[in-house]
């Protein structure tokens, strides 16, 4: 686990930097956990109860509706925070399902403890506000693409932020969460050189 504690590290360091007796401390409240390929995580209806570091895999979190029309939120795969972190953080049931789309490994920490931990190291509660800043900030950036950009701009803006997405994520999620029929993001792949 110490591979994978190091991991998480690199990218808290980029988020905000913990002071070693804060690090230690966090460190001790996460778990190894792992999931098949197509494993729902956490169901629409349940509460999230965990916040998930990925360090293997890819997942995606995604929101059916009663007319059976799915649509692709996010995506989350090595190394970032997974989870649906809103129904976490709000303690309330999830209204999207987090989903594994390849075999998954991950470290997991109870939110109950999380939410101890921030309460007692201002510096752990910091850190963790920032990520959902960030996150935040790169959703609303995403609200505008899909408002105001065409099929082609919304593809190659992900190209741009994600190059390596095409390799990862099977293109048919690519296309529901982009907004874009499968059969024109097919042609976008093939008239779009990378």
């Amino acid at each position: 686990m110490q591979e994978q504690l190091l991991q998480l590290r690199q990218l808290i360091q980029a988020v905000y930097p913990l002071p070693d007796e804060d690090w230690h401390a966090f460190t001790g409240i996460w778990q190894l956990f792992s999931a098949k390929r197509k494993e729902i995580i956490t169901a629409a209806g349940e509460k999230e109860k965990y916040l998930y570091f990925v360090v293997e895999g890819v997942q995606r979190i995604y929101y059916y509706d009663e007319e059976h029309r799915e649509a692709t939120l996010v995506f989350t795969y090595a190394p970032s925070f997974g989870g649906v972190l809103d129904a976490m953080m709000l303690r309330q049931a999830s209204r999207y399902f987090y989903e594994t789309l390849t075999p998954s490994v991950f470290l997991r920490a109870a939110y109950s403890q999380v939410e101890t931990i921030m309460k007692t190291r201002p510096a752990v509660e910091t850190m963790v506000r920032l990520g959902v800043t960030n996150a935040l900030s790169g959703l609303l950036e995403r609200l505008v693409e899909i408002q105001c950009y065409s099929s082609e701009d919304k593809f190659r803006k992900l190209l741009r932020r994600s190059p390596h997405i095409l390799r990862l994520i099977p293109h048919k999620y690519l296309a529901n969460y982009l907004g874009i029929d499968p059969t024109n993001f097919s042609k976008l792949i093939n008239k779009i050189r990378i």
